[in-house]
């Protein structure tokens, strides 16, 4: 009886939910490369030949693209360690449409842009498709409830799908090996169920990561798990700067930064002070060998350029390292290169599951079928009537 129920329950399950999981799983795949493909989009904005002159100041390049475009602030510049890579500044969102401008590649000679980040506007949309599925309202509409539903949905797919293969005799061949040399739904029933066993680990650790995202309640047990506090308050979005009563110290404060930590780092960020922070906030990673989300934190005066606070990634104990990094926790980068390609191909695995699950439903709807229609009682012979 237990077996039947669960049974009944995994097969309504992936018929409800299957479809909603298929599209998470490919555009997650999508959103794992993401910079890879907009750095291939935008090779020839992202890429500048170097010469022989100064590179201008955060202060200049933040001055001349607020000039260029008019009633927009700059919310924050990227710099690579790389001479020829361009910086990158990004808008704080539009108050008017509440939405966030394409960001923009800049010459670092002389401030000009070279052109929008493409791409960019299309990764958003596959974002929100994934997260909340298109659905009005975003992260307060249902699109939110029906992607935390079908990522539960998940779990129950992987509790219910061991019990069912759970077998009587225990080798490595039966877990781990499919044997597609089985015909009909025997053969599908394989490929099926070694691949779910292959696919379990990493399938939990993005369903599990990813319902941070999808309940309040969850991410604050979540959080009280890995860190033993509660959730730290997550500014809301920057729709502009606070009005200083004084040009901010960048340049200072820049210097400051490449005089010590900044000499040969990798990426930096410079965060502008605006509504969520007080301060010049600088995060870099100081060797390309660091995952991306690896970075340590400088902040500034912003009046004066001097240090304020230091905070290195390697100091954090690994609960917090995981709660400040979900996002990279759920896309499998948080555990190196090759972990981050394994969850990319899980990602795409999705609709190969779901197809061979929906194939096994119909084989088993056709078998019981053929099986009720051989069991009907027959017609007997026609008797005359006597006369």
């Amino acid at each position: 009886m237990v077996r039947t129920i669960l049974f009944r329950l995994h097969w309504a399950l992936g018929l409800s939910a299957g479809l909603v999981l298929v599209l998470l799983g490919v555009t997650g795949a999508l959103m794992s490369y993401e910079d890879a493909i907009g750095d291939w989009a935008n090779g020839d904005r992202a890429f500048v030949a170097v010469r022989d002159a100064a590179r201008l100041g955060p202060e200049a390049l933040v001055a001349r693209l607020e000039a260029q475009r008019p009633g927009l602030k700059v919310n924050a510049l990227t710099f690579s360690g790389d001479p020829e890579r361009s910086p990158r500044a990004r808008f704080v969102y539009d108050a008017r449409t509440g939405e966030r401008p394409v960001s923009v590649y800049l010459d670092p000679y002389d401030g000009h842009e070279r052109g929008e980040a493409r791409l960019e506007s299309a990764f958003a949309t596959v974002r929100a498709l994934h997260r909340w599925l298109l659905v009005p309202g975003d992260g307060k509409g249902w699109g939110r409830s029906i992607t935390g539903a079908s990522t539960i949905a998940l779990l129950a797919f992987l509790a219910t799908g061991l019990y069912l293969r759970w077998p009587q005799i225990h080798s490595w061949r039966i877990w781990l090996k499919p044997n597609l040399r089985r015909p009909g739904r025997a053969r599908w029933w394989s490929l099926h169920t070694i691949a779910g066993t292959w696919l379990l680990p990493v399938y939990a650790v993005i369903a599990l990561s990813g319902l941070w995202w999808s309940y309040d309640w969850y991410r604050t047990a979540a959080t009280y798990v890995l860190t033993g506090e509660a959730p730290r308050a997550k500014p809301g979005r920057v729709l502009g700067r606070t009005v200083e009563t004084a040009p901010l110290a960048l340049d200072r404060a820049w210097a400051a930064f490449n005089a010590r930590e900044g000499a040969g780092a990798h990426l930096v960020i410079v965060a502008l002070p605006g509504p969520d922070t007080t301060a010049i906030r600088i995060r870099y990673l100081g060797s390309v060998a660091d995952h991306p989300k690896a970075r340590d934190e400088i902040t500034y005066d912003p009046a004066t350029g001097e240090r304020l606070t230091a905070t290195r990634y390697a100091d954090k104990p690994l609960g917090r390292l995981m709660a400040d990094n979900m996002l990279e926790v759920h896309r499998g980068r948080f555990f190196g290169g090759f972990v981050a390609f394994v969850f990319f191909a899980a990602s795409l695995l999705m609709p190969l599951l779901a197809a061979s699950g929906l194939v096994l439903y119909v084989l088993r709807r056709r078998s019981a079928r053929r099986r009720a229609k051989a069991a009907a009682p027959g017609i007997g012979p026609v008797q005359g009537l006597n006369a």
